[in-house]
């Protein structure tokens, strides 16, 4: 039968002879969902055709965001930063997709974890973010940890408070009590962008968990650690499940970034748990991995385990439930991409791209003629046991060395970091055989994929996705669009795979000797 095709004004094609095809059409041509992934770097926005799953990325700004360090270990940044760029990220992706803001059915978000903000009465902000690598906390949280006890922590919070959330904000309260007495609210950086979206002030079990705030044996605020910290639990925003309705977009706020009053805000997760999700990360034995400003190798397990020395990290993951536990075991290295872009800054200048570093590497043998570089510039280290080793570089010699091995080094130096991680997470039990990593980060080298690889011997695969794109998938699972996790992570596609070569034994001498001058170095700044 002949089908004759109509423009309606919404902009949507009604079949005169077919109606029920309509609404077909509106449910899956025409319906759209979007992510934010809120880095250090830079935000994220994705918008992913629900039908098809193609996605569209931008980011903003193109350069990385300024981290502020007024202080040695200090790290903040300006939510309002965040946001800046957030609508900019908006406004550049809806005008180059030319998608109907009101075609948009969910919105989910992913954000850098562990970052303290903190607001008034009137939702304003009171100071700088005290983001993820900033370091002084850190005897704040260890002297909690010894006064509660190590036993009951690690059975309770699966972490050490260390220099997570919760102790940034005693920190607070110790050094800035003026501020401190007109805090409102205490958030982590999605919570923020949440609130300045739907007017909300909504957190999750999963960001109270980066907080060292969530209790696994209670299920609920630990006020084990507000208590010995003299944190009121009022504090802390309400708590919504990670796949909820947490809010609509405000008339005034879509106005301003160019979406529609009343789209849902339906999924929010930290970055890590999210970039899981995106990786379809999901089950027991499975392992996520990326290589951003900061470097995370991610299992999930079915039950609560720790680490005794508590250099790993235990938090809930985004189908985590009281009947069904799903933690994700997080080894962070703070310092990685970041100090590939201190190399490109300083060493090789602007000027020279990424993939031209890459290539002047790859003239240089495996184990950078014995040059040493050790990435541990930006902040404590969790695996070191939270200290402040620094960055360097060892067995430079000038007669030898060029800047084609100071490249080399460095990419080793990140991936060593990693392997000697993951030798932590193969103690615990985790089983390490395939690694997957979105294919817009460090694992795009091929030197650092491939030393990875060959050093532990596991398969690395590389995916097309983002965190922002897992972001807006999950969204859609909240908003009862995917029927399930499984349905809306399917038909990833693999864009490259790093197999292991178990006959080539070239790396291992000088990863050990990269580890040894490492555990001389830790011994030393005790």
């Amino acid at each position: 039968a002949q089908v004759i095709v109509l423009q309606n004004d919404d902009g949507y094609s009604t079949f005169s002879r077919f109606t029920p095809w309509l609404s077909i059409l509106k449910e899956r041509y025409f319906m759209f969902l979007l992510g934010y992934d809120i880095g250090s770097s830079s935000i994220k926005a994705s918008l992913v055709e629900v039908d098809s799953g193609k996605s569209w990325v931008v980011q903003s700004p193109a350069a990385e965001m300024e981290i502020i360090a007024a202080k040695p270990t200090w790290a903040e940044q300006h939510p309002e930063t965040w946001w800046d760029n957030l609508v900019i990220a908006t406004r550049q992706l809806l005008a180059a997709t030319e998608v109907n803001p009101a075609d948009i059915r969910g919105i989910g978000i992913s954000y850098q974890m562990h970052g303290l903000v903190l607001v008034d009465k009137n939702f304003r902000v009171l100071r700088p973010s005290i983001i993820w690598c900033d370091g002084r906390a850190v005897d704040i949280g260890n002297q909690a940890f010894d006064a509660i006890g190590r036993d009951k922590c690690l059975a309770h919070l699966l972490n050490s408070p260390g220099n997570f959330t919760a102790a940034r904000l005693r920190w607070v309260k110790e050094n800035e009590p003026g501020i401190f007495e007109k805090v409102y609210k205490m958030m982590l950086p999605g919570d923020y962008i949440a609130m300045r979206l739907t007017g909300e002030l909504v957190t999750t079990p999963g960001g109270l968990s980066q907080a060292t705030l969530w209790d696994f044996k209670k299920n609920k605020a630990a006020d084990l650690l507000l208590d010995h910290f003299g944190l009121p639990e009022s504090l802390l925003p309400a708590i919504a499940p990670t796949f909820s309705l947490q809010g609509v977009l405000q008339t005034k706020v879509a106005t301003e970034i160019g979406l529609a009053a009343g789209t849902p805000v339906a999924y929010r997760a930290g970055d890590q748990p999210n970039n899981a999700l995106s990786l379809n990360v999901l089950e027991p034995g499975e392992i996520a991995a990326t290589g951003g400003t900061s470097g995370v190798v991610y299992g999930v397990v079915n039950q609560p385990i720790y680490d005794p020395s508590s250099r790993v990290n235990g938090f809930v993951h985004v189908n985590h439930s009281a009947e069904k536990p799903s933690i994700g075991i997080l080894l962070c290295i703070n310092g990685t991409g970041i100090q590939h872009a201190w190399m490109r800054k300083n060493v090789a200048g602007k000027q020279v791209s990424y993939a031209e570093m890459e290539q002047a590497a790859g003239t240089v043998p495996v184990g950078s003629d014995g040059l040493r570089v050790f990435p541990f510039g930006n902040g404590p280290e969790r695996m070191l046991n939270n200290r402040t080793i620094g960055a360097s570089v060892e067995q430079l010699h000038f007669n030898r060395h060029t800047q084609s091995h100071l490249y080399r080094a460095a990419l080793e130096g990140i991936a060593f970091s990693f392997v000697y991680g993951v030798n932590i997470l193969r103690e615990m039990g985790l089983q390490v055989q395939v690694m997957r990593a979105g294919n817009d980060n460090l694992f795009q080298s091929g030197i650092f994929s491939t030393t990875i690889a060959n050093t532990l011997g596991v398969q690395i695969e590389l995916l097309e996705t983002t965190g922002a794109t897992g972001a807006a998938k999950a969204a859609g699972v909240a908003t009862g669009i995917y029927s399930s996790l499984s349905e809306a992570m399917q038909g990833g596609k693999t864009v490259k795979v790093f197999e292991p070569d178990d006959s080539d034994e070239s790396l291992r001498p000088y990863y050990l000797a990269w580890e040894a001058d490492l555990k001389k170095k830790i011994e030393q700044s005790k």
